[in-house]
């Protein structure tokens, strides 16, 4: 059934009229659809499929791709509604085949502005799956302890509740009382005591125990056969991603009478990643491969790129061997397809439908033919052609004549652009500036003292609405390409001039709407203030302020220029390029390796481009990068640059060169550093530093803890994950309980923030925990230090180092104690981590080789070694209760 377009209804007295919001047949898409699901339950339902097989090729993939505007996602929300309630769509499309069966369909807008993540789509795909009315125990036994780490105190249903994204989903009410259900089970047949809780917590041991050796009350969860393996896996993202194949394993054991075709509709997927970073990409690919069981239908501007094998080591497969039907030239079904523009017939029947009166369409025959033949079969032309037929059938009270539509699409923004009154263009010639606007900025970019033009704009078909955006508003993109050069003849045309002044007036209002509290308008306002900025050649002025409180919250949200040549190289030549270039390689640099990152800030500065109040901002993270990247001298004499110009990161870099002093066992300096630091210098953070290095395990964690505080009670999130890491970190060497809570906190912190070092800082924090309890812990060492060499962090190796020696010393295992102090001295380059070599021998009441530079400790040498021994002794008590429990 056709819905009223309540645009249209709204704009004429015409009692007879008749608007409906048509969307266009789409019959040939449509029958794919339908084919593919036929061709996909058959593949499913074959004898020999397997849902563990992880080998075989997939072919659970159908693709649409095609240009804005075309109609992809009204595409993609009619198939969603079509496969819920056939009744929709009339007769226009035909029924599945019965042999198919039942679908449950759920839909995904994976852009941008609708802020879903990948924890969004796999929570979507549980609550579908839950409209089955059936158990999903494995993944759910996985997915609790997945929530309990990474939200803890937070139900999963309050968390549905409070997020009104999952109210469409019906199973939203039942999902917290199956899973309860499924852990209850659980719990009860290994008799373990308490709550459904348990399973989860620290009996999960027990729970995996039972499940390897197939015990008889565990049998039916025994036979999947990865089910074990990811319940001891460390619960994190990548871990989330591997289990959608626990959920396509307990999709596979549904009973037969309610069994269903499950159908993930994924749209805006050109969004998901930018061709070069697929971090996001890769984990929905996991989740497509592993649940081969499952139908995706994937829309976006582009083709999907899996069958090249160019893209191995970005993707986990690639190439046609794991993708045959998304290789160019493939001929099956399901595959991908060019979303084309509407046929002639589509365009008639949309023209006829969407506007009537007393049931006969209000276009005429001639009027139908000429604009279907100038819209190429766009929708987004119809639709404008419509607005435009209905605005003049109002104004004179009559069908327009034909030559009022003799227009190609830039003719018609331009004629659109044309019958809107000055105060409307102006503002519509000021937005086209800018990515997204609200009613207020629009007004303050037009030069304008009252909304009504700005209000009447938004009321427009070619303004689209995000309310979850920072800004709701954004012109579609196909007419802001055309806005500029649309009336050159105009009597109120603008001059160069006027486009330099508009701009300068929408930068200042960008300024404006960039100084209070909400992260995500400072983000979008940096963005388009930088493009702003470098095409009209503007002074910085507020962007100086954001861009520092832009890296103060360590959230590393992408800053980009669109790059005006095809060279993807970096491109400075204008003081808002170089701040670009110097924000991008900040953020960037959580995901690349430390050198990258240090080689683009390296060009900034020679470009001389920054004023001289940013230029710290690349001086001081490229000091950083020296640290991490163990050039020792190069980041001291950074630090010592950005600390004596006494500017905005004079105190940030003070504590930097705290750090390095700590680093060659400098303490005594550091102590009476630490005192000048204050809160700007993260004060609480470096005596944490301190004072663990000295054995001194409660004050480091009470230092720790309050610089945490502080930085949450102040709203910084990445401050307060960072103190929260190094917490971990200490509390490992002495309380492991307290540990287990305080890297679980850290790991739900950093979730919310970018932040690679503190990372790395929380899997060492594990090891510490671990050492001389855990056998594998040499392995997750090495793992870890490869994860810190891919990053560039070769200065927390050595600190990886250290724990490895205490597993070997708290274990008496003095070959591989001795073999362990020679892979950490590997690490001391002259002073520098020497401190930590020395640890290695002071912890076993050993004297340090003569060779091995000494650190000036605060209490003397005795003193720092009793503690250590101590700490050493109480793990060995600890590991021994253990192993004889």
């Amino acid at each position: 059934m056709a819905r009223s377009d309540l645009r249209a209804l709204f704009r004429s007295n015409d009692r007879e009229l008749r608007a409906v919001d048509f969307f266009a047949d789409r019959r040939d898409e449509w029958a794919t659809v339908a084919a593919s699901l036929l061709r996909h339950t058959r593949w499913v339902q074959r004898s020999g499929f397997d849902v563990e097989d992880l080998e075989t090729a997939r072919r659970n993939v159908l693709v649409f791709y095609g240009v804005g505007g075309i109609g992809k996602s009204t595409f993609s929300r009619g198939v969603a509604e079509h496969l819920v309630d056939s009744s929709v769509r009339g007769g226009d499309w035909p029924p599945l085949d019965t042999e198919v069966g039942r679908v449950v369909p759920v839909r995904i807008n994976l852009s941008k502005e609708s802020g879903a993540d990948f924890e969004t789509l796999v929570l979507a795909l549980r609550l579908a799956a839950s409209e089955l009315g059936e158990a999903m125990p494995a993944f759910d036994l996985a997915f609790q302890r997945y929530w309990e780490r990474n939200h803890p105190g937070e139900p999963v249903d309050e968390y549905l509740r409070r997020r009104t994204w999952f109210s469409r989903f019906p199973g939203t009410r039942s999902l917290s009382g199956q899973m309860q259900s499924a852990l209850s089970d659980v719990a009860q047949a290994v008799a373990l005591p308490g709550t459904a809780g348990a399973v989860i917590g620290q009996s999960v041991g027990v729970v995996v125990r039972a499940l390897r050796e197939h015990r008889q009350q565990v049998r039916a969860l025994a036979e999947c056969q990865r089910l074990a393996d990811l319940l001891e896996a460390e619960p994190d993202l990548e871990a989330l991603s591997y289990y959608s194949h626990l959920l396509a394993w307990d999709l596979s054991r549904v009973p037969d009478k309610k069994r269903a075709t499950l159908v993930v509709l994924l749209d805006t997927f050109e969004d998901v990643g930018d061709r070069v970073h697929r971090d996001l990409e890769r984990l929905i690919q996991r989740v497509v491969w592993l649940m081969p069981n499952v139908l995706f239908v994937i829309t976006g501007r582009n083709r999907l790129q899996w069958g090249d094998a160019k893209l191995e080591g970005q993707l986990d497969w690639t190439g046609p061997e794991c993708w045959p039907l998304l290789v160019g030239g493939a001929s099956e079904e399901p595959r991908q397809h060019t979303v084309g523009y509407l046929s002639a017939e589509d365009c008639e029947i949309y023209l006829c439908e969407r506007l009537t009166i007393a049931g006969r369409p209000l276009m005429d025959d001639r009027t139908r033919r000429m604009i279907t033949a100038n819209s190429h079969g766009l929708p987004l032309y119809l639709d404008l052609a419509v607005m435009r037929f209905l605005d003049l059938y109002r104004r004179h009270d009559r069908a327009p004549a034909l030559g009022e539509f003799n227009l190609d699409f830039p003719a018609l923004v331009a004629r659109t652009f044309r019958d809107l009154t000055p105060d409307v263009r102006r503002v519509l010639r000021a937005v086209s500036l800018l990515d997204s606007f609200s009613v207020e900025l629009a007004t303050a970019a037009a030069g304008l003292d009252h909304d009504a033009p700005a209000l009447d704009l938004v009321e427009r078909p070619f303004v689209d609405t995000d309310p979850g955006a920072p800004w709701r508003y954004r012109l579609h993109n196909l007419v802001r390409d055309v806005v500029r050069g649309a009336d050159h003849t105009s009597e109120d045309r603008w001059s160069e001039a006027d486009w330099q002044r508009a701009a300068r007036r929408t930068f200042v209002a960008l300024g404006r709407e960039a100084t209070g509290d909400d992260r995500a308008r400072l983000v979008a306002a940096l963005r388009q203030g930088l493009r702003l900025a470098r095409d009209y050649r503007l002074d910085l002025s507020w962007m100086a302020e954001a861009a520092f409180r832009y890296v103060d919250d360590f959230i590393w949200e992408p800053i980009e220029l669109p790059a005006l040549n095809e060279s993807g190289g970096d491109t400075i030549s204008t003081p808002a390029e170089a701040l670009a270039v110097t924000l991008s390689a900040i953020a960037q640099r959580q995901r690349e390796h430390r050198g990258r990152t240090a080689d683009r800030l390296r060009t900034v500065l020679a470009s001389n481009q920054l004023p001289e109040a940013l230029r710290e901002l690349p001086r001081y993270f490229l000091a950083e990068c020296e640290r991490d990247l163990g050039h020792f001298d190069d980041s001291l004499e950074g630090m010592r640059q950005v600390a004596d110009a006494g500017g905005r990161l004079a105190a940030t870099a003070a504590r930097g060169l705290v750090h390095l002093a700590r680093r060659v066992g400098r303490f005594e300096h550091v102590r009476t550093a630490v005192e000048a630091l204050g809160p700007e210098g993260r004060a609480d953070r470096a005596r944490g530093d301190l004072w663990w290095t000295q054995g001194s395990i409660g004050p480091a964690c009470s230092a720790y803890a309050a610089g945490r505080d502080e930085a949450l009670g102040l709203g910084q999130p990445g401050e307060a994950a960072l103190s929260q890491a190094c917490l971990a970190f200490a509390a490992a060497f002495q309380d492991r309980p307290r540990a287990a809570e305080q890297i679980a906190r850290a790991e739900h912190m950093l979730g919310g923030v970018s932040i690679r070092w503190a990372d790395i800082q929380t899997a060492i924090a594990t090891l510490v925990r671990d050492a001389g309890v855990a056998e594998d812990l040499p392995q997750r060492a090495e793992d870890t230090i490869a994860r810190a060499g891919e990053a560039g962090l070769t200065s927390s190796i050595a600190y990886i180092r250290l724990a490895v020696c205490l597993h070997f010393l708290v274990l008496g295992s003095t070959a591989e104690l001795d073999e362990a102090r020679g892979r950490l001295r590997a690490c001391v380059r002259g002073e520098e981590f020497a401190y930590l070599a020395e640890l290695s021998y002071l912890m076993a009441d050993d004297e340090p080789p003569a060779d091995l530079p000494r650190a000036r400790w605060l209490d003397g040498q005795a003193s720092v070694q009793a503690r250590w021994g101590a700490i050493v002794e109480d793990r060995r008590r600890e590991a021994a209760a253990i192993r004889g429990a």
